[in-house]
């Protein structure tokens, strides 16, 4: 199917031995396996065998018209040409999909598929739905994701695929970066709260989708990407499968992410992850680290009409807690950022406290800006 873009609903049924069957109301997605091919330019000499196995690359979409042009360039440079790189669009409507039908016709590799049950309306998970649309429609063995507002550097699959294709893992996740000069004040403010680093070359462990590999045997053992769950899929996923297998951290496998923050929507992005937690009864310690932090802000301001050391005892904690995971960076940024990040991480314990409750209680999340468009 590659050079033919794909309109479907995907319907998914799971056998007991945990492997999604794929049926369509139109056809089967089948794919034919393209060997791995490199570019020849100067990134080729990393030390990655020319007989590795190929490499499916994969996206969900919706409504990120103003992303994709980028993220699919990006795929498309990569010194390891990926076999296929398949984009599912949940149905967009501001132009998303005319914008992959344009791009197929440049890459042939390029496989789009439309399918409108990857949408809230029509599913609790639209994105790990969309996921596992595109994991069964892989051609490949090892399958990497990424998402919409990233872009790539050259080596990122051959670095992120390595682990895989040596043998050695069966799981691999690079995380994601913000470079601070790109991006806005609240896009830094924010971001050791959604686990993205400042440096493409900082230490982490997030298994974000934006930059996640693994085996489709894997996938299927796990059962693939919970279609329940609306946000934090990939989170979900990943503590699956860190209950079968150690997942590698290669370096420079990092997605460059822009998600173009302002306060409100970081805040709207926290408030939405919290709610969340709560409907999936997941990251109780972390709610109840923060309830402390709550509780311990507000007996220390009760505290003032005896001494103020409980309170400056507080804050110095919490100008711990708001820059301890990446002050060599944050560091080199402007005043006024350090200032929205302290602000920022003040807020964060009364956000997670309160909507994680609220999503307990509830149990329903709330809908994203890309299913309101």
């Amino acid at each position: 199917m590659p050079g033919e873009a794909i309109v479907l609903s995907s319907r998914f049924s799971v056998s007991s031995l945990g492997g999604f069957s794929p049926r369509t109301e139109n056809r089967e997605l089948r794919t034919p396996l393209r060997g791995y091919t490199y570019f020849a330019n100067e990134n080729n000499s990393r030390g990655v065998r020319l007989n590795m196995p190929a490499v499916s690359v994969a996206a969900t979409v919706l409504n990120e018209v103003e992303d994709i042009d980028a993220l699919v360039e990006s795929l498309m440079r990569q010194t390891l040409a990926p076999a296929e790189v398949i984009i599912v669009d949940g149905g967009s409507t501001d132009g998303t999909w005319e914008r992959l039908e344009a791009a197929r016709l440049k890459y042939p590799m390029l496989v789009p598929i439309r399918d409108e049950s990857c949408s809230l309306q029509r599913c609790p998970g639209p994105i790990a739905r969309g996921r596992n649309v595109a994991t069964v429609a892989a051609s490949s063995d090892v399958v990497a994701f990424t998402d919409a507002g990233c872009t790539h550097e050259p080596d990122w699959l051959s670095n992120l695929t390595a682990p895989i294709c040596s043998g050695e893992f069966q799981y691999s996740v690079g995380g994601s970066w913000i470079d601070p000069a790109k991006s806005t004040v609240w896009d830094v403010a924010s971001a050791p709260f959604f686990g993205i680093k400042l440096n493409p070359n900082a230490t982490t462990k997030s298994c974000t989708a934006r930059s996640m590999a693994f085996r489709k045997e894997l996938w299927r053992r796990v059962g693939g990407f919970p279609e329940n769950v609306f946000l934090g899929e990939d989170t979900v996923f990943d503590s699956k499968v860190r209950k079968l297998v150690t997942p590698a951290f290669p370096e420079r496998a990092k997605a460059s992410y822009q998600p173009r923050h302002t306060f409100r929507s970081a805040l709207r992005q926290m408030v939405s992850y919290s709610v969340t937690d709560g409907v999936l009864g997941g990251r109780t310690a972390r709610l109840w680290r923060n309830i402390a932090r709550c509780v311990a802000e507000i007996l220390a301001i009760l505290a003032l009409v005896y001494s103020p050391i409980p309170l400056l005892c507080v804050l110095a904690l919490e100008i711990y807690f708001a820059f301890r995971l990446d002050w060599t960076d944050i560091r080199k940024t402007p005043f006024p950022t350090w200032v929205a990040r302290l602000a920022f991480s003040l807020l964060v314990p009364w956000v997670v406290a309160w909507y994680q409750s609220v999503g307990s209680i509830t149990k329903k999340n709330r809908p994203n800006r890309q299913n309101f468009a």
